[in-house]
């Protein structure tokens, strides 16, 4: 398996219910054969955290839990993606309509490029070319080219887009608009709408599982976790997160192990994690973290999760083999985004 492979792996994030089993096999589309050639990535080392309320991006060592700088970006970040070769990071400025271009050896902005009206989150291709932004105010998707700062296309979509995802293969981008509580499939190629997948409730995050088969989709007013199978691109499995603290869910986040056989999210106001068995479709534990998570990042080795806690500025650091917060990081005004930064691979 090849270094792109491996990181499409965790993209989420790169980038997520309870119910009747289900073979292990046919929710994540590995097999114990795939498992077992599954080669072991490196440790994250850094993570870059967006601060929405206060125009900067934190820099956060993880080998020491402590923040190595903050640094100015541009107005409204909020999605935060990096590069493959660990180099680049690209911050979507919501109020700027730009993507803030920032070289992560020197956390500086080296240049900004125009990707349409109030970009909110985004997703990177595989090869590292191309960057996805969901547009909320004009209720479109873009596709930048990073390397010419060219649109090559942009695509209308639900009312208020927000979540955006790449599936591995690196053929479709799956976009969840908020009030328009639809689900598109775009061809990324081209930018043209393959299928419209309604979800009740203001879908929020997107999560596409490690082969491509299931993409997760959290339903914010609803309160619901719902399951597309990305072959029929239906939905397959909705299930109801108010037995977690009623009134209270509004599940945002999500990140999927890069085995496929867990899914992390954040829900809301409920301040906490839900850890979703997808062999089983069972919640297995909620973990508390600070007030309202939003974004949540996997590290790259599946041992740790970290929580963006918009109302503490603060990221929760959970250590997923005790299911508890071992540490939490102060951070910027109304940390949004998250993106780990990975050691490049040989």
């Amino acid at each position: 398996m090849t270094g792109r492979s491996r990181r499409s792996l965790v993209a989420a994030g790169s980038m997520a219910a309870a119910g009747v089993a289900i073979p292990f096999t046919s929710a994540t589309g590995w097999s114990s054969a795939d498992l077992g050639r599954l080669v072991s990535p490196p440790v994250s080392t850094r993570m870059l955290v967006t601060n929405e309320l206060g125009d900067n991006v934190t820099d956060v060592d993880l080998t020491t839990n402590t923040v190595r700088k903050t640094f100015h970006v541009g107005q409204r970040p909020r999605g935060i993606v990096v590069s493959p070769d660990a180099r680049i990071a690209y911050v979507a400025l919501g109020k700027d309509g730009a993507l803030a271009v920032v070289d992560v050896t020197r956390d500086t902005v080296v240049r900004t490029i125009p990707c349409g009206e109030d970009p909110e989150q985004l997703a990177l291709s595989h090869d590292g070319r191309v960057v996805f932004v969901t547009n909320e105010e004009n209720a479109h998707a873009s596709a930048i080219d990073v390397t010419t700062g060219k649109t090559l296309w942009s695509t209308a979509v639900g009312t208020e887009p927000d979540g955006i995802a790449v599936t591995p293969d690196g053929k479709q981008v799956y976009v969840a608009a908020e009030t328009g509580n639809v689900v598109s499939v775009i061809d990324a190629a081209n930018g043209s709408v393959i299928a419209s997948i309604p979800i009740p409730g203001r879908p929020r995050f997107v999560g596409v599982g490690p082969r491509g088969t299931r993409v997760y989709v959290s339903a914010e007013n609803a309160g619901t976790f719902n399951v597309i199978d990305a072959r029929t691109h239906k939905v397959v499995r909705t299930v109801s997160l108010q037995s977690l603290a009623p009134d209270s869910v509004k599940p945002s986040g999500i990140a999927v192990a890069p085995d496929g056989r867990s899914v992390y999210f954040a829900n809301g106001r409920a301040n906490k994690v839900a850890v979703l068995n997808v062999e089983e479709m069972k919640i297995t534990h909620t973990i508390p973290v600070g007030q309202r998570p939003w974004s949540v990042a996997l590290s790259a080795d599946g041992s740790r999760l970290y929580t963006a806690d918009g109302r503490s500025n603060q990221v929760s650091v959970i250590d997923l083999a005790k299911n508890k917060v071992t540490r939490t990081i102060a951070v910027g005004e109304r940390p949004y985004g998250i993106a780990l930064v990975e050691p490049a691979h040989p």
